[in-house]
C-alpha cells in the first residue's frame, strides 16, 4: 500500500510540474498535494510540517503570481480599467480553448477592451503587450515555484538517509 501511495505521490508531484508549463493542469495544487502525501505516508518524518506549510504558502504565492502577473502587465502600460477587465476576462475564457486560448487570451481581452475604452489602436496594443510580458513573468515565477517545490522535497529526502 505504501509503495502505491508513494507511486501515486511522485506521480502528483511530476503531474503538476508539468502542469506549469502545460496550463491545463492544475500544475502547484498537484505538486502541493503529492508532496503533502509524501509527506503523510511517512508520518511527517521525511517531510516534516514546517516544510510542507512551506511548500504551501510557496504553492499559493505561485498561484497569486500567475494570476495577477498579466493584469499588473496591463496596469504598468496604462491600461484602463475597461482593459484590465478584459484581461482578467481573456483569461477565463482562454482556458477553454488550450494552450494558445490561456495565451492568447489574456492578451486580446486586454487589447479589446483597451480599444473599446481608448479606441486608440497603438494605446491598445501597448497594453497587449504588456500583458504578454505579464504573463511571461507569471509562467516564470510558476516555475520558479515548481523547482523550489521539487528542491524541497529532494533535499528532504537526502537530509533524511544521510542522517
Amino acid at each position: 500500500m505504501n509503495i502505491v501511495l508513494t507511486l501515486s505521490a511522485w506521480l502528483l508531484v511530476l503531474l503538476g510540474a508539468a502542469g506549469t508549463i502545460f496550463p491545463a493542469l492544475p500544475g502547484l495544487p498537484f505538486m502541493f498535494a503529492g508532496a503533502w502525501l509524501l509527506a503523510h505516508i511517512n508520518d511527517y518524518q521525511i517531510i516534516g510540517s514546517f516544510s510542507i506549510i512551506v511548500i504551501l504558502l510557496i504553492t499559493l504565492f505561485g498561484m497569486a503570481m500567475d494570476f495577477v502577473a498579466g493584469l499588473l502587465g496591463a496596469k504598468y502600460t496604462g491600461a484602463s480599467k475597461t482593459a484590465l477587465w478584459g484581461a482578467f476576462i481573456g483569461g477565463i475564457v482562454g482556458i477553454f480553448f488550450g494552450l494558445a486560448g490561456l495565451v492568447l487570451g489574456p492578451l486580446l481581452g486586454a487589447v479589446i477592451g483597451e480599444f473599446i475604452d481608448k479606441e486608440d489602436l497603438l494605446l491598445a496594443g501597448k497594453v497587449g503587450i504588456g500583458t504578454f510580458i505579464g504573463f511571461i513573468i507569471g509562467t516564470i515565477a510558476k516555475v520558479s515555484v515548481a523547482l523550489t517545490i521539487v528542491l524541497i522535497i529532494i533535499v528532504q529526502y537526502i537530509s533524511h538517509w544521510i542522517a
